[in-house]
């Protein structure tokens, strides 16, 4: 008596790329919507004759424009990770997230001064109030950036390799990148 042969392997699923896609699409959705009610209340601002920007505010443009251009080096370094990933390089997988996680702790550094240095009360208005909420979600996408490396790092230390999800890692911060790219046009630029 013959044996049937083993049945072919499952394909991978990829929940871990099917989740950071869905989270991407969230992180579109969230800032994209706020950005909406930043227009409309501008606009409305403006119709009815009154300054969107608070007189005697003056935003630093200086840090905005170093946050966007920080992004660029932490996408390199995400993308890094991936690639010595792929490849089992342990040691440089570590290095660049941990260059990541830097570059992410600078954006934040640079938002903070922003806040510092534009000395605005939460309560001054309709600009202070959606300026503090879209700016304080994308602190807060940072924040979840920096425990989603560290967990990835924490992982990749234990011994536990995954390409998988160094990709998912890699997918939320190219997310936050074009977050990030169209809050500094809307909210720092165009004011």
């Amino acid at each position: 008596m013959q044996a049937l042969p083993a049945a072919p392997a499952p394909e991978p699923r990829r929940q871990l790329l099917v989740g950071a896609s869905l989270v991407a699409v969230s992180i579109t959705m969230l800032v994209g919507g706020m950005l909406a009610v930043w227009a409309l209340q501008r606009t409305r601002t403006i119709d009815a004759g009154e300054p969107w920007v608070p007189r005697g505010v003056t935003i630093p443009e200086v840090p905005t424009n170093v946050m966007l251009i920080t992004f660029l080096p932490l996408l390199v370094f995400a993308q890094w990770a991936v690639w010595a990933g792929a490849r089992r390089d342990r040691g440089h997988t570590l290095l660049a997230l941990g260059l990541t996680g830097l570059m992410a702790l600078l954006v934040m550094n640079a938002q903070g001064f922003v806040y510092h240095q534009i000395g605005l009360p939460g309560d001054e208005g309709a600009y202070a109030s959606m300026f503090y909420a879209v700016t304080g979600a994308f602190m807060a996408l940072m924040l979840a950036g920096i425990v989603f490396t560290l967990i990835v790092a924490f992982r990749l230390f234990g011994g536990r390799t995954n390409p998988e999800l160094l990709v998912a890692h890699a997918v939320f911060w190219y997310a936050v990148a074009a977050a990030y790219a169209a809050i500094w046009y809307v909210v720092y630029v165009l004011k």
